[in-house]
């Protein structure tokens, strides 16, 4: 039983760290960006504070070193990425990240183990105590899911709940409910058969309205295309008129000149030509006084 309960919370360990590790990727992009953007850091400044309280769980209980390793692990992770928010948010911002850190990792846990140790006797009542605290601090963190869900439903989407986050929080809470029931923890048992029965519901979601999401987004880029073809016919047809309007106009151009050629005078080019060879063989003398008969009938008319 010993062994099994062993490999059980190593491999509740190896589970853990990833579910731990799964921000790496904000991270990145807040470093890539030296700014925080949108990212909230109260989700990680509550789990390090649940880490926190675990890893003292695991000091108290004894044979609790699985449960103190992968929590102290979990409690270094998010003091980096609490720390890098510290570091990369604005002046204002970070000033009250700083004071929420120092009342909930450092006053708020300070204070709990201080009372614990001092106050409360005897190692049961130790264990339950600090117990409580981390059930209800774990149950928190599997309800936290719970408003995904509720906009999967409402969207018929699965766009804002991440498949790997679901399948490893259902991994997670089926592999602690496993070694918490070999253990005999109810502590340890509780929130994580809540949080694998959650898991199990995300992923039910998951599967129902996957399908319903592809059917969704395929009919948007139908309908995209479609809108796409019927702006070029649009577009085509529209070239295709201005054309015919082209040619119309054109046409009516060409008509135009041909009645303009037909109703000009026509001009006689023999008379023409035999007025210019006349003129070209009379000599001064002669253009004179044939100049001057013209005159004189015109004055005669």
């Amino acid at each position: 039983m010993e062994n099994l309960s062993f490999i059980t919370g190593v491999i509740g360990n190896v589970i853990s760290i990833l579910v731990f590790a799964s921000p790496v990727g904000t991270l990145k992009r807040v470093v890539r960006k030296r700014s925080v953007g949108e990212f909230k850091a109260i989700p990680y400044v509550c789990t390090l504070l649940s880490t926190c309280l675990w890893s003292f769980y695991g000091l108290l209980k004894p044979g609790g070193l699985l449960v103190l390793t992968v929590n102290a692990a979990g409690a270094s992770l998010e003091a980096i990425y609490v720390a890098f928010f510290l570091l990369y948010s604005p002046k204002h911002a970070r000033i009250k990240l700083g004071k929420l850190v120092m009342a909930l990792n450092v006053v708020l846990f300070g204070g709990i183990v201080a009372v614990t140790l001092l106050a409360v006797r005897g190692q049961q009542l130790r264990l339950t105590v600090i117990g409580v605290m981390c059930a209800g601090m774990t149950l928190g963190m599997y309800a936290s899911p719970l408003a995904a869900m509720k906009t999967v439903v409402d969207t018929k989407s699965v766009e804002y709940m991440p498949f790997s986050l679901s399948f490893f929080l259902f991994l997670n809470g089926g592999t602690w409910s496993i070694y918490a029931v070999l253990v005999r923890d109810l502590y340890i048992g509780v929130p994580n058969c809540i949080g694998f029965l959650l898991g199990s519901a995300q992923l039910i979601l998951y599967m129902v309205y996957k399908s319903k999401s592809k059917t969704k987004n395929k009919a948007g880029e139908e309908k995209k295309e479609g809108g796409s073809e019927l702006m070029v016919d649009a577009e085509m047809q529209t070239n295709d008129d201005q054309h015919e309007q082209l040619q119309g106009r054109d046409k009516k151009m060409v008509s135009l000149l041909k009645e303009k050629s037909i109703t000009k005078p026509a001009v006689d080019g023999r008379k023409s030509l035999n007025k210019i060879a006349k003129s070209l063989s009379m000599s001064v003398c002669e253009l004179r006084s044939d100049w001057f008969l013209q005159m004189k009938s015109t004055e005669a008319d």
